[in-house]
């Protein structure tokens, strides 16, 4: 029997990185589903299944951290690693604080990528 892939939930506004991250994610043996918005993601069959997420910080309507704290409010423990285009240690250092296995400042490399996956037990 076939073990099924982990299920990564990309939510992010920027349609590029919607488009390019889902690829390397699947090249890394990981199934993907990608949102424009924390709301698209709330709606969708994705929350339950999602074994992680990957969450950009500064999205309009609800925030990456706003996220992360509807998601613990809700009691549901997806590892999630931020991703976000402003270097700010003071966010990251937030946001690592209420639960995130990571915090990758955008452009980071595939090798960061892959560590955090790593860190929130999603490859090996």
């Amino acid at each position: 029997m076939r073990k099924r892939s982990k299920l990564v939930s990309v939510i992010d506004d920027d349609e590029s990185v919607r488009e390019a991250l889902p690829d390397l994610l699947r090249s890394f043996g990981l199934s993907v589903e990608a949102f424009p918005s924390a709301e698209a993601f709330l709606g969708s069959q994705a929350l339950e299944a999602s074994d992680g997420i990957i969450l950009d910080v500064a999205m309009p309507g609800m925030t990456g951290p706003e996220l992360q704290r509807e998601l613990r409010d809700r009691n549901l423990q997806i590892p999630i690693i931020f991703v976000t285009a402003f270097a700010d240690e003071m966010v990251r250092e937030r946001v690592i604080r209420d639960g995130a296995v990571e915090c990758l400042f955008k452009p980071f490399s595939d090798d960061e990528l892959q560590n955090a996956l790593r860190l929130a037990s999603l490859v090996i």
